[in-house]
């Protein structure tokens, strides 16, 4: 019975390479902490808080305006005020209008 095939210390050399070639692509596509599979998630991630920032940071602006706006308008604060806190001047008297749906 011929076992020379192995004798990894037989083979040809041309062999040993390509075996330590696919080994060191699998090692880096799969196995690494920084695999191919871990790259592409961190990337995903990555994307999607840009996107997130983004729309946070619009809606920033748009807070921001609308705290401008409040700061100088007074009728819009007191219209805030009443509607949406129930607050009410002295001396006056409110009504609570109960609507059905």
């Amino acid at each position: 019975m011929n076992l020379q095939f192995l004798n990894p210390l037989r083979w040809k050399k041309s062999v040993l390479v390509m075996l330590l070639t696919a080994f060191v692509i699998v090692w880096f596509a799969f196995i690494d902490s920084y695999s191919l599979k871990t790259r592409w998630d961190l990337n995903s991630q990555k994307k999607e808080l840009r996107e997130r920032t983004e729309t946070l940071n619009t809606q920033s602006e748009e807070l921001k305006t609308k705290i401008e706006h409040l700061n100088n308008d007074a009728a819009l604060l007191e219209k805030i005020a009443r509607e949406e806190y129930g607050m009410r001047k002295p001396g006056e008297t409110v009504y609570k209008v109960k609507r059905e749906n």
